[in-house]
């Protein structure tokens, strides 16, 4: 039998409306499968054989019959809203969640601490989707709205991802290139190579240099308070590292920005080595890349950079430092690092 032609329903796909049950209907009196009608449906079988298994009529014999106009009002019954979600109905778990969020821990960070403190109460368990809904979707009695500004993206409201961002321009001086750099830096499995970039403030005025070390994703901040020239990123980035133990001052990777201009006098005075990335490809500073997201949390585009002071650039790393990271196992930069420089 040819497959017959179905109106599109109007409202959203993702429900079955009164025609899809019109025509679900008919085809069982006609005996058609479940994966026939499914097909002509353009859905799921398992989305019809769960539609005919709840909301069929079952006469007192015991026999089932399914009759689209009562199943209609079974749906249509199931599905007033708004419904309390899982975070509204727990105030513990909404407690537990909102306190993270104010902390600026991810969703999926605040998942895992779930699990981890919770680990016998299935009931505390939520998936991040879950906590995406209560901010984006539900909103009031759930978790508080303006508790999306938590999140490292600041919306209250999904958008599709940008395009990576513009290139930057590159400079003349000598470079040695990221495919130069030794195979030990790609593995993670040594300490001691850093990314690095500048992350900028209002009209490129501004500026807070930002350091992670690949293995372990710690963070360091560079006070620059008068500019962000070649000159002041080199004396901040020499004061810096100056700062770490020998074995952690392996290498150095940037990009191609004007403030790198001076890096050969950085590797006289630190004897770390910079290499650089190639044009347009943030990827390859892909830790440091994720940190930057992370630090616009604290450090909003379009703002004053230099109104910071060293003692919040400090708080700002230690906090960042002290959050879970799940591709450290969900153990934290700082605690990581510790293990290193212990004896």
């Amino acid at each position: 039998m040819p497959l017959r032609a179905v109106a599109e329903p109007s409202g959203s796909s993702r429900y079955l409306h009164e025609a899809d049950r019109i025509h679900i209907a008919d085809r069982l009196r006609e005996k058609a499968t479940v994966r026939a009608i499914a097909a002509e449906l353009g859905r799921s079988p398992s989305t019809i054989s769960r539609e005919i298994c709840r909301n069929r009529t079952v006469d007192p014999r015991g026999q089932w019959h399914y009759r689209p106009h009562a199943a209609q009002a079974r749906a249509d019954g199931r599905r007033p809203r708004p419904k309390p979600g899982k975070i509204g109905r727990m105030p513990a778990l909404r407690d537990f969640i909102q306190g993270r969020l104010d902390r600026k821990w991810s969703p999926e960070q605040i998942c895992q601490a779930l699990r981890d403190t919770f680990p016998d109460r299935p009931e505390m368990h939520v998936v991040h989707e879950t906590v995406y809904q209560a901010l984006y979707v539900q909103g009031r009695g759930e978790l508080r709205r303006e508790l999306a500004g938590a999140l490292r993206t600041g919306r209250a409201r999904r958008i599709p991802h940008r395009q990576a961002a513009a290139r930057r321009p590159r400079f003349a001086a000598p470079m040695v290139m990221i495919s130069e750099r030794p195979a030990e830096v790609e593995d993670r499995a040594v300490p001691g190579h850093w990314e690095g970039d500048l992350i900028i403030g209002k009209n490129g005025r501004s500026a807070i240099g930002t350091l992670v070390e690949r293995a372990t994703r710690y963070v360091m901040l560079l006070h620059l308070p008068g500019d962000h020239g070649a000159e002041t990123v080199r004396d901040a980035l020499v004061t810096t590292v100056k700062t770490l133990p020998a074995h952690l001052k392996r290498s150095l990777t940037w990009d191609q920005g004007s403030e790198m201009s001076r890096h050969g006098e950085f590797t006289v005075a630190t004897d770390i080595p910079v290499h650089f990335c190639d044009p347009a490809s943030p990827w390859q500073r892909g830790s440091n890349e994720n940190t930057n997201g992370l630090l616009r949390q604290y450090f909003p585009k379009g703002t004053d950079l230099a109104a910071h002071t060293p003692e919040h650039l400090t708080a700002v790393a230690a906090e960042l430092n002290g959050r879970p990271r799940k591709t450290l196992g969900w153990e934290t930069p700082a605690e990581r690092l510790h293990k290193l420089l212990a004896p």
